[in-house]
């Protein structure tokens, strides 16, 4: 069931910030930079691959020709969340994977010939950010807007926002502009009837 996260309201219009309750999953859904390799027992998590088993992942060749590669922990406690870095709790976490990144990708996506630190880092930040969006996807964190006008009548909505203050960014902009527009067709109704 959604709920309301956030309500604001702004001279006739009311800004609502929703959980998506069916988000995208962004491993599936979107492209990304790397790749994510996971292996667990409950749950199917990160991309798709045909790796039987950790063993057989380190000694392929993405592995071994990765120009990054970044552990993935994950925390099976009251739901489940996704890090790059550990979560220090040795009963209800542990390392499930890794996200890589190949030169060839890294490359491509950075429009560049040869493999600096810069680019290097780039990749890096990407994989966290990758990983960061999947873990709002994972824990929930993905919502929507509505933007209702004073008889409670939806005037804009848009969702797959991952991370509230995103969300709320985004639907504050949608509020300004629906009582932008709102002001504009009064300003021509009053002229029209004017005439």
């Amino acid at each position: 069931m959604s709920y309301v996260a956030h309500t604001e309201t702004k001279e006739n219009m009311t800004l609502e910030i929703v959980n998506d309750e069916d988000p995208m999953n962004p491993r599936t859904e979107f492209d990304h930079v790397g790749k994510m390799v996971c292996f667990h027992g409950h749950y199917d998590l990160g991309d798709k691959h045909n790796f039987a088993d950790p063993d057989e992942f380190h000694e392929s060749s993405d592995f071994k020709n990765a120009v990054v590669k970044l552990p993935l922990y994950l925390l099976d406690h009251s739901g489940i969340s996704m890090s790059t870095g550990s979560f220090n709790d040795p009963w209800d976490s542990g390392q499930v994977g890794y996200i890589i990144v190949s030169r060839e990708a890294a490359l491509e996506n950075w429009g560049k010939k040869r493999l600096t630190k810069k680019v290097l880092e780039l990749a890096k930040k990407c994989l966290e950010a990758e990983v960061e969006e999947y873990n709002q996807y994972l824990t929930g964190d993905v919502y929507g807007y509505i933007v209702k006008d004073a008889d409670g009548e939806q005037v804009d909505s848009c969702w797959g926002f991952y991370g509230f203050e995103y969300a709320k960014e985004e639907g504050k902009s949608a509020l300004d502009s629906s009582l932008e527009s709102f002001k504009t067709n009064n300003k021509e109704c009053s002229a029209a009837m004017a005439l």
